[in-house]
């Protein structure tokens, strides 16, 4: 039978998996523990020689349905789920990685994952900030004790794009670990699988779940990467097929031995989310192309962070990439106008910090989200004091607009 659609394949996810009592969402497993009649079946589940569950931190039945839906949707062998993007980031680095590692990571990063970064550099961790728009910037910073190289799709707020499959190529050659941030993306734009990727995280609580009502993060193992040539995998993991080597060590030390747990309530809101991820994400995408174009015609403002416009310097490499460009934008205001001023103007757009939910949201980047960074370290992430970042929801585009005339005029 030939392989069926994104979409297809997601709705029926649950389904095909023969759930109890042919419901067609796998049910909310609330228990934490799970009762054996033959305490040496218990035993084997513990030691990884039969499938099964032994507790509630390690393992749910909602979360592992949840698993293989994200599995699916980025075409990969196996996805670890977390109670956050960050838990999923950080359980991946902390469990891979040893002190005196060094990993090279794009320089235009999520304010929390650069705040982790920094955490790894107080543990022994060596990082090397780069602009990764640029494969030899990355290729220049490799050491003999590099490990890993880090980047995102489409960067968090001022929207530059990797070198994705020149950076692939490359950690290929050199055997690294490619871990790619599909979140601004989504596995309905692009399959990080497709550059090479080994790694790919996802923020379920973004555009996957998509209504800003449950928190979640995911690793997915593409089966790109050769783990019998990773020298920190632990001897007790490597019993089993070498494929799932690295995924299994992750998913033991960040949520077995860290606690990093996604709840089974939280695991339905993001599955049954992402039903209509294709759905939101293309109207989204569609609002964001509009409200940008707008933005770079009005005085008002001096410059638009968008992919999809042709100013981008990246514009050529995402059309090639991506199926789309993204539902995520910023704006610079000229001199004389308050951000401030304009978000209190707004109606139909909320002030609010989170993005890919179904409302368009906007906050100011250089006094929230990326406060603690310091003025230095926005400089060079192009981050100026009076950017805004859009979030497009998916309102009627004849609404948005006129709420971005009011609040501009």
């Amino acid at each position: 039978m030939a392989k069926k659609g994104f979409n297809t394949t997601n709705l029926h996810s649950d389904r095909k998996d023969n759930p109890e009592h042919g419901v067609l969402h796998k049910a909310i497993h609330t228990s934490v523990a799970y009762g054996y009649e033959d305490a040496r079946v218990l035993a084997e589940v513990f030691q990884g020689k039969r499938a099964g569950y032994n507790y509630g931190r390690q393992l749910n039945p909602t979360v592992t349905a949840l698993q293989n839906r994200i599995t699916a949707m980025e075409d990969g062998i196996a996805t670890a789920a977390f109670a956050t993007g960050m838990a999923a980031i950080s359980s991946t680095m902390l469990s891979l990685l040893r002190q005196g590692d060094h990993i090279v990571s794009s320089a235009y990063l999520f304010g929390n994952t650069n705040s982790l970064f920094g955490t790894l550099q107080n543990l022994g961790i060596e990082v090397s900030f780069v602009d990764a728009t640029d494969v030899s910037h990355v290729e220049n910073a490799i050491q003999q004790n590099t490990k890993l190289v880090f980047v995102e799709t489409i960067a968090n707020p001022a929207t530059q794009i990797a070198d994705l499959a020149a950076i692939g190529e490359l950690c290929k050659d050199r055997q690294l670990i490619y871990c790619v941030d599909n979140t601004m993306t989504s596995p309905h734009l692009f399959l990080p699988k497709t550059v090479d990727a080994s790694l790919v995280v996802n923020s379920l609580t973004k555009y996957i779940g998509g209504h800003g009502n449950a928190l979640g993060g995911a690793i997915t193992d593409t089966g790109q990467y050769n783990w019998s040539d990773f020298s920190n995998i632990i001897d007790t993991y490597k019993s089993q097929d070498s494929s799932l080597w690295g995924i299994t060590q992750i998913r033991k030390k960040g949520l077995r031995d860290m606690g990093s747990s996604l709840g089974p309530e939280a695991a339905h809101h993001l599955a049954v989310g992402s039903e209509t991820l294709s759905l939101r994400m293309d109207k989204a995408c569609s609002n964001a192309i509009v409200l940008a174009k707008f933005c770079e015609s009005n005085s008002k403002v001096n410059r638009v962070y968008y992919p999809g416009l042709k100013s981008h310097p990246q514009h050529d490499r995402a059309q090639e990439l991506f199926k789309n460009f993204g539902a995520l934008f910023s704006i610079d205001l000229v001199d004389n106008v308050d951000c401030f001023d304009i978000l209190n103007k707004m109606d139909s757009v909320v002030a609010s910090s989170n993005l890919g939910d179904t409302r368009t949201l906007a906050i100011p980047v250089a006094h929230t989200i990326y406060f603690e960074m310091g003025a230095e370290r926005r400089a060079s992430m192009g981050i100026a004091d009076s950017m805004i970042r859009f979030s497009t929801g998916i309102e009627d585009i004849d609404d948005l607009l006129q709420d971005f005339e009011q609040a501009l005029a």
